[in-house]
């Protein structure tokens, strides 16, 4: 949920081969088998991104059976978890050594999900860069903010508007449990100007998300509504489109979505993604995500319908607004990096 203040320049451009999450939209596990509210993606603590695999820099002084440090309590380390495998993947430090060799293990098998979540981590960056900057938002809503390293959405935030409001959602145990031991670490922590707290919410229970994040935003006054790689969580075409419609419908005007997801651009991207959501089962046990749904392009594009998007559209992630940073490539459009796609319209 949190990421390092200190090294988001790092992360921004670089990443390991692994996802944002386990599954196409990056998002690990949860205990039920019903679809996902939020990533285990997005919480990291202050560390150095080099010890991701295929990042060239080593361990830093770790080795594969120990963890960076003691596990917050009430976590079972003993198996892997999706979030702390994607948190592996994008050179965090809150892993330990079953998710190191799961992480491994899965990158071998299934890479797309690498290319995609570091697709998704970079545009994330671009676009709170520009959300705090050209947009003046100053308040925000990030569901499925899970588990992995570099850049938060605070962080960015705050290092342009000091002022900003960050509420970050998930319904995940071990994520949450991961959220309370690390905010209160000082590198971490909001500005004194600003606010940063997390919910336990189901993005599937608009109500209560809405009731969360009124706790600390001011619903009268523009939010960037953040949502990366969650709605393939949700199988139904027609409850997802209900969901996000739901959500805009209680901000004001002038507030933003921001959603990036997994798509089906061909049938062998599709293959592989089944095949995955059929082995996390046995591979994770009860933490296994829920089957993600890879939706076509167009029906990516159709959650933004009533809002106005913002240049260049609904396009593959390292193609919204490149910076000449982004880790998977100026283009975007060849091979399997174009499976993430993303898009951030504004509430006329």
């Amino acid at each position: 949920m949190f990421r390092r203040r200190t090294s988001e320049a790092r992360h921004e451009a670089s990443g390991p081969g692994g996802g944002r999450g386990v599954g196409p939209a990056g998002h690990g596990a949860r205990p039920d088998p019903g679809p996902r509210s939020a990533s285990p993606g997005r919480l990291s603590s202050p560390a150095s991104p080099a010890s991701a695999p295929g990042s060239g820099g080593g361990e830093q002084g770790r080795t594969a059976a120990e963890p960076w440090g003691p596990p917050p309590a009430g976590l079972d380390v003993s198996v892997p978890h999706p979030a702390r495998v994607w948190n592996y993947w994008l050179g965090g430090r809150d892993f330990f050594a079953t998710d190191k060799a799961a992480g491994e293990e899965i990158g071998r098998e299934f890479p797309h999900l690498a290319e995609m979540a570091r697709a998704e981590r970079a545009f994330l960056v671009r676009a709170v860069r520009f959300l705090a900057g050209p947009a003046k938002i100053r308040q925000y809503l990030d569901i499925g903010a899970g588990l992995p390293a570099g850049g938060n959405t605070h962080e960015i935030a705050q290092r342009i508007a000091p002022d900003s409001k960050i509420v970050y959602a998930d319904n995940d145990p071990a994520v949450l449990l991961h959220a309370k031991a690390l905010l209160g670490n000082p590198m971490l922590a909001s500005t004194p100007d600003g606010t940063v707290c997390y919910t336990d919410a189901d993005l599937r229970d608009v109500a209560a998300v809405l009731a969360a994040a009124d706790s600390a935003l001011s619903l009268s006054e523009p939010v960037a509504l953040i949502m990366l790689g969650v709605l393939g969580h949700l199988d139904d075409y027609g409850a997802a489109r209900s969901i996000v419609s739901q959500l805009m419908d209680a901000l004001p005007a002038g507030s933003y979505l921001v959603a990036a997801d997994g798509v089906a651009v061909n049938q062998g991207i599709a293959s592989t993604q089944r095949r995955y959501d059929e082995s996390a089962r046995p591979r994770y046990g009860a933490s296994a995500p829920a089957p993600y749904v890879l939706r076509r392009p167009d029906k990516l594009t159709s959650f933004f319908d009533g809002l106005d998007l913002i240049e260049p559209g609904v396009v593959p992630c390292p193609r919204w607004r490149p910076d000449g940073r982004d880790p998977s490539g100026p283009g975007g459009d060849s091979g399997d990096a174009a499976i993430a796609c993303c898009g951030v319209a504004r509430k006329p």
